[in-house]
């Protein structure tokens, strides 16, 4: 693996897209201060330049160099959950190119667990704005498989390193105001976010779509219209020859369901929420591939990280 990511730190260095883990998803890496790298970035995911890339480092110390104030709230918290799946916005220095940023004045930035990312990062010795790698408004992959079959030979190189372990995106703070805010929920639970620098503004969804990394409304679509229902019931409402593909948070006794139900995907066997979020995307994916017309999602708790998985389920189901 050292030499792998000796070979991708080199292909980040002299302009090239690298597809590396992250223990979120896998993302679509780019040198963050290569103009023109960070727009094949673009150009490759089909992104609208709108929409906001997260810088990823490997140590706190490049803070300094990103931005202009690191708030006292803002260092208790990387301290607490660096490195980990927590993005944070904070005023940038004009080191950090414009279309990093769609031209806001935040930077995005956030420390991966991930050892191989982590350690590419190190060696690449520069930041690296890494999108999830993938078509832009699609499942998130959380797999290297899943980067090939969507983006092929596009990128310079693919990293394999396995399955992603949050298998969700970073929860996004922003730090621009004297309010810290939720802009995303992700794989940091809020009530974890809470317990350390205390409440945190949660504005209405259409105040903060294109402010934020992964905030368009349309996002994260199957091939198939994913439908949000509240119950079981709900399905009969669905025109009955189609075949449908049931997401569900625990498993379900299958002799209760109706004919119709091609194929079902449990997230989690005990509802462990971190679980569920972790299989999220590859269970969208396989249902997504088992050709049925119809995904339906049932909710799961909208606490903790189901406040992440929800709110992917929402974006999923506006195509």
């Amino acid at each position: 693996m050292i030499e792998q990511i000796k070979k991708a730190a080199a292909i980040l260095r002299e302009g090239g897209v690298v597809a590396l883990p992250t223990e979120t998803v896998y993302g679509l890496g780019a040198n963050a201060f290569n103009e023109k790298a960070l727009a094949r970035v673009f150009e490759i995911k089909r992104r609208p330049f709108f929409d906001p890339l997260i810088l990823h480092i490997s140590n706190v110390k490049w803070l300094d160099n990103l931005v202009i104030d690191v708030p006292a709230a803002t260092r208790a918290l990387i301290e607490k959950i660096w490195p980990g799946p927590l993005t944070i916005v904070l005023p940038k220095k004009n080191i950090v190119p414009d279309i990093a940023t769609s031209g806001l004045s935040g930077v995005a930035l956030r420390m991966p667990s991930n050892e191989t990312a982590l350690a590419l990062i190190e060696l690449a010795g520069v930041p690296v704005a890494a999108p999830s790698a993938n078509l832009f408004g699609y499942v998130s992959p959380t797999t290297a498989k899943h980067v090939e079959e969507q983006l092929g030979d596009s990128v310079d190189m693919i990293i394999d390193a396995g399955a992603c372990t949050v298998g969700i995106e970073s929860t996004i703070i922003s730090f621009m105001n004297d309010t810290p805010t939720l802009l995303r929920p992700g794989g940091t639970p809020l009530e974890e976010i809470e317990s350390i620098i205390g409440k945190v503004m949660i504005p209405k969804r259409e105040d903060f779509v294109n402010h934020s990394p992964g905030r368009s409304e349309q996002h994260y679509a199957t091939s198939a219209p994913l439908l949000q229902i509240n119950d079981i019931k709900e399905i009969s409402s669905i025109d009955v020859n189609k075949k449908i593909g049931l997401l569900s948070l625990e498993p379900i006794d299958k002799s209760i369901l109706p004919s119709n139900i091609e194929a079902v995907e449990c997230l989690s066997k005990n509802g462990d929420l971190r679980e569920a979020a972790c299989n999220l995307f590859a269970a969208m994916r396989r249902l997504d591939d088992c050709g049925v017309d119809v995904i339906a999602a049932l909710p799961v708790p909208n606490t903790g990280l189901g406040l992440a998985i929800n709110d992917r389920l929402y974006r999923a189901s506006k195509k």
